[in-house]
């Protein structure tokens, strides 16, 4: 079976929104509610389409945050939550 292009299966039942915005210095900003993932991005269309591919373009999983959106790399994971040996949240190059 051919997988191309298609993001990388989740093991979550429902995985966690993507929130979407600026922070308090204009970048674009995305990560999950989760914290495991996310980064930041030169411009909205490039935030949006990481958005989409990570959760699976699900347009109805990215919530766009009107106010300011910090990239807090220090997140943990919810309690009860299965984690990986990946640090919390990947680095995204802009």
């Amino acid at each position: 079976m051919d997988n191309k292009g298609e993001p990388p299966s989740r093991h979550d039942a429902e995985p966690s929104p993507f929130l979407v915005g600026k922070d308090s210095h204009g970048r674009w900003v995305v990560r999950d509610q989760s914290g495991r993932r996310g980064g930041l991005f030169v411009g909205r269309t490039e935030a949006l389409k990481y958005a989409m591919f990570e959760n699976g373009k699900r347009p109805d999983a990215v919530v766009m945050v009107p106010g300011v959106l910090e990239l807090d790399m220090s997140t943990k994971p919810l309690p009860g939550r299965v984690t990986s040996s990946q640090p919390p949240l990947q680095r995204i190059a802009a």
